[in-house]
């Protein structure tokens, strides 16, 4: 598949580019960075602000991508031009531009404020309301054949392959899970217009994919 990642030099992202580019997917990664992320051939790059308006970010968007990550995150800055306006104005340049499938990488609860009282959330939550209306829009607002994987907390430490899906738990997870689970969803049409939380445990991904 012809794939757009945004976000590609993030943790997430680099990582799930890197597994895309091995499954042979066209990836085309966004960043800010000048140099070029990965040397692959089935790899270009794209100097993409979110910032920017809807008619500018769909522009630079290709007629025949086949699926949009959003793996970007403004790390406690900008949370509202980026984890908010411009999450959701690349919704809609990819829904103006015919693209049908989108994936996004959100977070644990994101959409069930009862819980953000928990500890851990309580000190995010400026990026939580964010998300939440990011996510809301996807679900509610868009036509997109949308997957929203709200993930636990992410620890750098190695990949297990194995994960937990909606038991209720916010847990951790492993970069590489988080990764590996995205990329596993591209091809998993139950996941279409679902929404699931994941963190590390004990089912394999592709059979933990398989349940949702």
């Amino acid at each position: 598949m012809k794939v757009l990642v945004i976000g590609a030099s993030g943790r997430v992202g680099s990582d799930l580019a890197k597994q895309l580019l091995a499954a042979n997917h066209q990836v085309i990664g966004t960043t800010r960075q000048e140099e070029k992320l990965f040397d692959a051939d089935n790899y270009s790059q794209l100097d993409l602000d979110i910032t920017a308006g809807k008619d500018t970010i769909q522009s630079q968007l290709d007629q025949d991508i086949d699926t949009v990550y959003f793996v970007a995150g403004s790390g406690g800055k900008d949370v509202l031009e980026v984890d908010l306006h411009g999450a959701v104005k690349t919704m809609q340049a990819a829904q103006d531009k015919g693209i049908k499938r989108y994936i996004m990488l959100s977070a644990v609860f994101s959409l069930d404020t009862s819980k953000w009282d928990n500890p851990g959330i309580a000190d995010l939550k400026e990026y939580y309301i964010c998300k939440h209306y990011a996510d809301q829009w996807l679900v509610n607002n868009s036509t997109l054949d949308y997957t929203i994987v709200q993930a636990g907390a992410l620890k750098e430490r190695s990949g297990t392959g194995k994960i937990a899906v909606n038991d209720g738990d916010s847990g951790e997870n492993s970069i590489e899970d988080v990764a590996t689970t995205l990329a596993a969803v591209l091809n998993a049409n139950n996941t279409i217009r679902k929404v699931f939380s994941m963190h590390n445990g004990e089912t394999a991904i592709d059979d933990a994919i398989a349940s949702v």
